[in-house]
Parts: structure tokens; C-alpha cells; sequence
């Protein structure tokens, strides 16, 4: 499958040292929450970078994508599906963990994604949505550049997302990862924090 322009220069972004330092710490933060021998879903995974680390851990991992040119880019560790999260074509109780990294807030129809999320968890099974923040110098930043991927987002009020998961799971949040220009550090804070993270735990 040829390659759009759009998605060359993101694969080429991704082999960068910034967002190799970003995918490590967002595969970190997921090893910690993490336990082994989970089924994973990631929904909306494009590539499958932080998808490829999680199978080299010893992690069954699928990921879903509605584009078919992304999935033709993640690696055979990883079984790629093409449909989308409003309508997940796996059967009840088929996961552990449903993670959405960086992607719940690109999907139009959140609410009706959640509702698919708690419907092929296993019972107890775990959500963990990393949200970008909107109130981040980071997020401001690349806002601001008039090509940037964050300009693509239906949905930046992480309290309404927040509440639309509490109405399937018992949610905890809170904000990690701070940047500044090309450097991360460990940050709680709304102001500084790229990203805000959702778990939540599938109710009975």
C-alpha cells in the first residue's frame, strides 16, 4: 500500500529522539499498570509502536485502527485489525486492558467507544485512556502550528471525557509527563503535564 505524505512524515516524526523519549515513557507508565499474561487492546493505534514494546514484554496485544495504510505499518507482533472503536468487531469479555493512547479525543462518537470498551473487557478489566491536555504549554504550542495533529482533536474537555468513562468504570485520573521544548520530566500538574491519563475499572 503507497503511502500518504501525511502519514511518511509521521513515521518519520516517530524516529525521532523526542518522541522515541515520549514513547518510552508512555511504555513505562503502561508497564507500571500492567500485569502479566493481559490481553490488550489498543484502539487506535496506528503503527503500533508503544503496541510492538508491549509484545516484546510478553504481552498479547491487537490493534485496532479504522485506517488500513497505518496498520499496513505495525509489526506482525502485533495483530492489526482495520474497523473502528464504535463498533469493535471482537466478541464480549475478549480483554484485559483496552488502552487508548492518545486517541479516544480523535474518535467522534467517544461515548458510543466507551460503551464498546466496557462491553469486550473482561469483567474487572481495565481502561487506561491518555488523554492529551489542553491546558499544556505543550499542547499550546504545537496548537499553534498550523499543520499539527492536535488540530485534528473532536474533543478537548477531559472532565466531560472523564465523566462519559465513569458511566462504565470506577475512574481515577491523573495528569503525567511533562515537556518542555524537547525535554520530559515527572510532572502532576495541569499546566505543564502533556498528558492526562484515565483508568478506569469496568464495573459488574
Amino acid at each position: 500500500m503507497k503511502q500518504t505524505d501525511e502519514t511518511a512524515r509521521y513515521l518519520k516524526s516517530c524516529r525521532s529522539e523526542f518522541w522515541r523519549k515520549v514513547f518510552a515513557a508512555e511504555l513505562g507508565y503502561l508497564l507500571q499498570h500492567l500485569n502479566p499474561g493481559d490481553e490488550v487492546l489498543s484502539v487506535g493505534c496506528g503503527p503500533a509502536h508503544i503496541e510492538s514494546a508491549l509484545t516484546a514484554h510478553g504481552f498479547m496485544v491487537v490493534g485496532l485502527d479504522v485506517s488500513r495504510e497505518a496498520l499496513a505499518c505495525a509489526p506482525d507482533s502485533v495483530r492489526a485489525v482495520a474497523a473502528s472503536a464504535e463498533d469493535m468487531p471482537f466478541p464480549d469479555a475478549s480483554f484485559d486492558v483496552v488502552l487508548y493512547i492518545a486517541s479516544l479525543q480523535f474518535i467522534e462518537n467517544y461515548r458510543t467507544a466507551l460503551e464498546r470498551t466496557a462491553r469486550v473487557l473482561k469483567p474487572g478489566g481495565i481502561l487506561i485512556a491518555m488523554l492529551l491536555n489542553p491546558a499544556s504549554e505543550f499542547f499550546k504550542t504545537r496548537y499553534a502550528s498550523g499543520d499539527s495533529y492536535v488540530r485534528k482533536l473532536r474533543h478537548t474537555d477531559l472532565q466531560e471525557l472523564e465523566q462519559a468513562a465513569a458511566e462504565w468504570f470506577d475512574t481515577q485520573g491523573e495528569y503525567f509527563m511533562g515537556i518542555d521544548g524537547e525535554e520530559l520530566f515527572d510532572s502532576a500538574d495541569s499546566a505543564t503535564a502533556a498528558l492526562y491519563v484515565i483508568k478506569g475499572v469496568k464495573r459488574a
